[in-house]
């Protein structure tokens, strides 16, 4: 499970898109005598549907930002403020801070997130299974290797993250672009990350696994299936895991606060 993150759907995609296209390769040879169809009637084109767009309001004040290559120590700085425990922040990676926020929101609807553009240190020790087999399941033990990091969620005053997330905006929307997406609001891709998140089912102990090779699986595969995020927060135990998304909510209802919808046209 602790290499759970891995691309263990990637081959299961390849297949898909070969498979598809074998499909249709043989419907197409099966098919010698081609009837020749007058052309349908041009339809008037309709203008694209408008997209929904969550833009972050501007703060009343807009601060001086450093540059976006030379703002780790700015941000750093500014999340320690938030955290009344500072020894928290030693779970902090502080070199590339945005870049890797960005990056990891980006990722965690996805299959995958990889470890090296995530903004926090890895939990340390060995993931813990009980049992073996038909019964191998994750350790109750298992949930004390991610207290820290619920500690750090507990700490974080929901409100006072989402105004700095708007003063630093900016650069997140830089980072965002850099990373490639030109056309694209970071901030509706966290509002989809976070309603993600919060969508993973709330697991019950004991959560049962399945090791076919190397690696630890969700026995369940409704679960295996779901996205890195959501198998994070459910590998974290029931208890954290709600503690966490109780966190992520007052994120999410603080963000709406500083928000409005704008509706533009999709983008071909």
């Amino acid at each position: 499970m602790k290499k759970i993150m891995l691309n263990v759907v990637t081959v299961a995609i390849v297949v898909g898109v070969f498979g598809a296209a074998y499909y249709y390769w043989q419907q197409f040879q099966a098919k010698p005598e081609v009837v020749v169809q007058a052309p349908a009637p041009k339809l008037p084109s309709t203008p694209p549907k408008p997209e929904i767009r969550q833009v972050v309001e501007s703060a009343p004040v807009p601060p001086e930002l450093p540059q976006l290559d030379a703002s780790d120590h700015y941000v750093f700085n500014a999340l320690t403020d938030l955290i009344a425990n500072k020894s928290l922040m030693k779970i902090f990676i502080s070199e590339q801070i945005i870049h890797n926020i960005v990056a990891t929101v980006d990722n965690l609807p996805s299959q995958r997130a990889p470890m090296s553009v995530m903004p926090i240190e890895p939990a340390h020790g060995k993931f813990l299974t009980a049992g073996k087999d038909a019964d191998l399941i994750v350790s109750p033990k298992n949930v004390m290797r991610y207290k820290l990091y619920v500690s750090f969620a507990e700490a974080i005053d929901a409100e006072k993250l989402v105004e700095l997330y708007v003063q630093l905006y900016p650069l997140f929307q830089q980072s965002y672009a850099e990373l490639g997406y030109p056309k694209k609001y970071f901030n509706d891709r966290l509002i989809f990350a976070l309603d993600d998140l919060l969508a993973a089912p709330d697991v019950q102990e004991p959560v049962r696994l399945v090791q076919p090779k190397y690696y630890y699986q969700f026995a369940n595969p409704d679960l295996e299936k779901r996205s890195i995020g959501q198998r994070i927060l459910m590998r974290i135990g029931s208890h954290n895991e709600a503690i966490v998304k109780a966190k992520l909510n007052e994120i999410k209802q603080a963000l709406r606060l500083h928000m409005h919808e704008e509706k533009i046209n999709a983008v071909e």
